[in-house]
């Protein structure tokens, strides 16, 4: 009932004409856009200037021997590989080598150089973690790619594991993210958009996607959404989807948020976009339904028929873990004349000593469960589960020794608790849990009458959202038979011959049949 009061004062959706352009940093230096000038030591002043209290920032001076120039190297020394920066370039510069003045008047072995002739464009490639070559008598500022700040090892998927996929997770390094998708999609067809958000930070984002497959207008809707946001700096993936999502309001998730390079792949081909961050370890993929939350990287390499299987039964745990506690509520407040008569002597019995309405002792029991969940996930791996197990014993078995919840309340929010784990997506199952407190409200209120006036309002919200424009309900609302191949159940893969009709690609059938016609059969 909140979201959807929440929905009804703030709007369904957020107009993209309402966001404003990027604003430029007016309390930049005034000389950041001026030319740098020729010589040497005024250009190293102005760069001890600009750099202030920034111990890490590095001077080398040195003789380029090919020319006899004097030169300088600045650079970062936190986010620059060293060991490139003295074999690849201060070793080829003291020593004599070919030199192609048009190009440049030195020799390196690094292969990417750029020029600049202005302060901002120095400032942006030192914080980035380039080189900068300043040469006396030279108007241009040369920038050798050296980035090498810390990155850690590739590892598998924290939230996502997987029993038969593959063993390997995005990092928090953009490129290389690219290419852990680029080894499973060497295609030609694999496009790449750069967009750099934030004033401050400077976030540099990728827009991954095929370009034969995926729908251009909704790839311009994504485009014109990354390029309005307007803040100093994104920190993690989480923080883009706030600011691109179609309705803030919702609970449900309208972007997939995915740590592994295989399952993202897996969305490319079926004609969605990928949203890579800088300094994140997670990929938004766009756009997505509510079908897609249920479907994991494992229902591919699993026989179709035990795919089928436990797919059906995500679609079960989701309804236990979003009304058993209501339904409970209801049945116990109003509606007990359904339950069994053996069954309700042995509810009647339990909650002889409980002092507390239903209601309040749902509540209690799980608020306590989201508690200790909480802590769980805060505490060391070893120490959380430890603490999570016995702890959940202990309360469980302590409560209903004093009388504060009956042995039915327990049984009842463990299920919840278990059918909740079973759904593959985090924050599909995190807005699940949510969801459960105002229907177990709405159930003490109206018992199950209440629960079914709760279920007609999450299923008009679920038809009346969007991602990007295309439905979230899809290909449920509206309907696609084409598409329900791969919903409840997955049907063989080699039955699976067409792309979803909910992304809308530019080639609906699979196979390079498809692709040597160039469109669609």
């Amino acid at each position: 009932m909140l979201f959807f009061l929440l929905r009804k004062l703030f709007g369904n959706s957020r107009s993209l004409g309402s966001r404003q352009p990027v604003q430029t940093r007016s309390n930049k230096k005034s000389s950041s856009g001026n030319n740098m000038g020729n010589e040497l030591s005024t250009k190293l002043e102005e760069v001890q200037k600009q750099f202030q209290l920034t111990p890490d920032l590095v001077v080398r001076h040195l003789t380029i021997q090919a020319t006899g120039t004097k030169a300088a190297l600045v650079y970062l020394d936190s986010l620059t590989d060293n060991e490139v920066i003295n074999n690849d370039i201060v070793n080829p510069l003291l020593s004599e080598g070919p030199v192609n003045k048009d190009e440049h008047p030195f020799h390196t072995n690094v292969g990417n150089i750029r020029k600049g002739t202005e302060w901002a464009d120095l400032e942006s490639a030192i914080l980035s973690g380039d080189t900068v070559l300043l040469i006396d008598g030279n108007p241009d500022a040369f920038f050798l790619d050296t980035k090498g700040w810390p990155k850690r090892a590739i590892e598998d998927p924290q939230i996502e594991t997987s029993l038969k996929g593959a063993h390997q997770g995005f990092l928090e390094t953009g490129t290389q993210n690219i290419a852990l998708i680029r080894r499973y999609l060497p295609d030609r067809e694999l496009k790449i958009k750069e967009l750099t958000i934030g004033v401050r930070g400077k976030t540099k984002v990728w827009i991954m996607y095929l370009a034969d497959v995926a729908n251009p207008d909704l790839l311009k809707v994504l485009e014109s959404r990354l390029a309005a946001i307007d803040v100093d700096s994104i920190i993690n993936t989480g923080e883009l989807v706030e600011y691109i999502e179609d309705n803030p309001y919702s609970p449900f998730p309208q972007f997939i948020l995915t740590e592994r390079p295989d399952s993202t792949v897996s969305q490319l081909l079926q004609g969605r976009m990928a949203v890579i961050v800088d300094c994140s370890p997670s990929v938004l993929v766009a756009p997505a339904t509510f079908i897609t939350f249920f479907q994991s990287i494992d229902d591919y390499s699993t026989r179709w028929m035990i795919a089928s299987f436990i797919r059906l039964l995500r679609y079960l745990a989701f309804i236990i873990a979003l009304i058993l506690p209501a339904t409970y509520i209801a049945f116990i407040s109003f509606n007990y004349e359904v339950i069994p008569m053996q069954l309700l002597l042995s509810i009647a019995e339990s909650r002889t000593r409980v002092p507390f309405p239903p209601l309040l002792e749902a509540m209690l029991m799980e608020i306590t469960l989201e508690m200790m969940r909480e802590s769980g996930i805060r505490l060391p791996a070893p120490v959380g589960q430890t603490v999570g197990i016995v702890g959940g014993i202990i309360i469980g078995q302590t409560a209903v020794q004093a009388g504060i919840v009956s042995n039915i309340m327990v049984i009842v929010v463990a299920s919840t608790a278990i059918a909740s784990f079973i759904i593959p997506s985090y924050d599909m199952g995190t807005a699940i849990r949510l969801l459960r407190f105002p229907m177990m409200i709405i159930a003490f209120m109206f018992g199950i009458v209440g629960i079914i006036i709760g279920l007609m309002i999450l299923v008009a919200h679920l038809v009346s959202l969007e991602s990007l424009g295309t439905p979230y309900g899809s290909p449920l609302a509206p309907f696609r038979w084409s598409d329900m191949k791969d919903t409840f159940v997955r049907i063989p893969l080699s039955k699976m011959v067409k792309r979803p009709e909910s992304t809308s690609p530019l080639q609906s059938r699979r196979g390079k049949d498809n692709r040597r016609a160039g469109g669609n059969p």
